[in-house]
């Protein structure tokens, strides 16, 4: 342990692929000058099936694997750490802290780490131990206590501690949008739940946008709304967990960040034309991915989803390649002007929301002018067509209709050049 008591390291246990039980890979140690730095261990290396966390960042090697200069620990193990909401559980869990005492305050990495739950996105975890694997069980709540949340309140019947922080104490967290993790018939999901100072209804914008992307032809998380405690409840079909007979196999993934090399402080320089290349290179059935990828473009545009920063795009990691997951966090962003920009540059400098500027991209994606246009005019067609049924499938008011279509969907800008 470090002078201050902090851990100065944690041994990484992975899901090798088809697996349901984790086995250690290696140890990452916390350096004097605060990086965090990834070895193998020699038993991990000796296995057959082993694979690389991920190639190129990790490859199987033994020793110490160094850093990027500008890293403070390999991207990949980054990607499974908690998010913003997590991050706030955490500090709120440890230090006690809320809302805007705990705004300010950011825990080392090795802490997030450590502290997080076990049944974290993909196929990592880490441990004090590298014999014995103890997961940290945030007890995932099923669906039928997420149902029947308000009337285990009344019963004084606990909920289980993730989903009452979550339902109870979301808001006083602040910052980020409360979630929890969710079991029900052999499949997985998180939960996402409205916050009282929402402007709109957050959490049918999301599933709509879903619910649309489906609709134009994306591979896309399947979705569903509820509600607990009178809150409105969307369903997020986790993707990287697998049921199988006396457990869950889990798959590795990695973000668009760790794949373009970049670091979180890097992050504006995340490319949709360098992801294409990489795509082609490195990517399972590239022709379709860079096509899917394009749609999915065209989509957040069209959406008002400006948030498709560098870790809301991820690819499966089998040890050999890479697959592009489904789409994830489509979400359509407060907006109170026309002019918009999207968080990842689309070709060159540019990073309008406009179709005229994912039209000039298509070529990064191999695909001729006549194709992209049909792209692009079919999801045109079907949002229209298509969004009213979708706003009586999520039951949005008249309200937030209104304010969403125009505003977020189909912006006058995103459509400027476009004929």
């Amino acid at each position: 342990m470090t002078s201050d008591n902090r851990a100065d390291e944690a041994y990484l246990w992975i899901w090798l692929p088809n697996e349901s039980q984790p086995v250690v890979a290696g140890r990452l140690a916390l350096q004097r000058d605060g990086r965090l730095i990834f070895n193998y261990g020699q038993s991990y290396l000796a296995r057959k099936s082993a694979i690389a966390i991920y190639e190129p960042e990790l490859p199987l090697q033994a020793g110490e694997i160094p850093l990027r200069e500008n890293m403070q620990l390999p991207s990949c193990i980054r990607d499974a750490s908690p998010d913003a909401w997590g991050r706030r559980v955490i500090i709120n869990r440890t230090l006690g802290l809320k809302g805007r005492d705990a705004a300010s305050i950011e825990l080392d990495e090795l802490t997030y780490l450590l502290e997080s739950g076990s049944d974290r996105i993909g196929a990592l975890d880490f441990q004090h131990s590298a014999t014995k694997y103890v997961a940290r069980e945030r007890q995932n709540a099923t669906l039928d206590e997420l149902m029947k949340s308000a009337e285990r309140v009344e019963q004084g019947v606990p909920l289980s501690p993730e989903l009452d922080l979550a339902l109870q104490h979301g808001t006083s967290l602040g910052g980020a949008r409360p979630k929890a993790l969710i079991i029900n018939d052999n499949k997985k999901y998180i939960a996402k739940f409205s916050a009282s100072n929402d402007l709109y209804n957050v959490v049918k914008a999301e599933f709509v946008a879903m619910r649309l992307a489906s609709i134009v032809g994306l591979n896309v998380a399947p979705v569903k709304l509820t509600k607990a405690l009178g809150k409105d409840v969307l369903l997020i079909e986790r993707f990287d967990r697998i049921a199988v007979e006396g457990g869950w196999t889990r798959r590795a993934l990695v973000s668009a960040l760790t794949m373009l090399e970049l670091d979180e402080t890097e992050a504006r320089y995340a490319s949709y034309e360098e992801l294409a290349t990489l795509i082609r290179h490195r990517f399972s059935e590239p022709i379709q991915t860079l096509e899917e990828l394009f749609g999915r473009i065209v989509f957040n545009i069209l959406s008002g989803n400006t948030d498709d920063h560098a870790r809301n795009h991820a690819a499966f990691w089998d040890g050999k390649a890479l697959t592009l997951t489904p789409a994830y966090d489509i979400c359509p962003q407060g907006r109170t002007g026309g002019e918009a920009t999207q968080a990842m540059l689309i070709t060159g400098q540019k990073k309008f929301s406009q179709l005229a500027v994912c039209l000039e991209a298509a070529p990064q994606f191999l695909l001729e002018e006549e194709r992209a246009r049909a792209i692009i005019n079919s999801q045109l067609e079907k949002i229209r067509g298509q969004w009213e049924k979708v706003c009586c499938e999520a039951d949005l008011s008249e309200v937030d209709r209104a304010y969403l279509w125009g505003r977020q969907f189909l912006n006058p800008f995103a459509l400027e050049g476009w004929a």
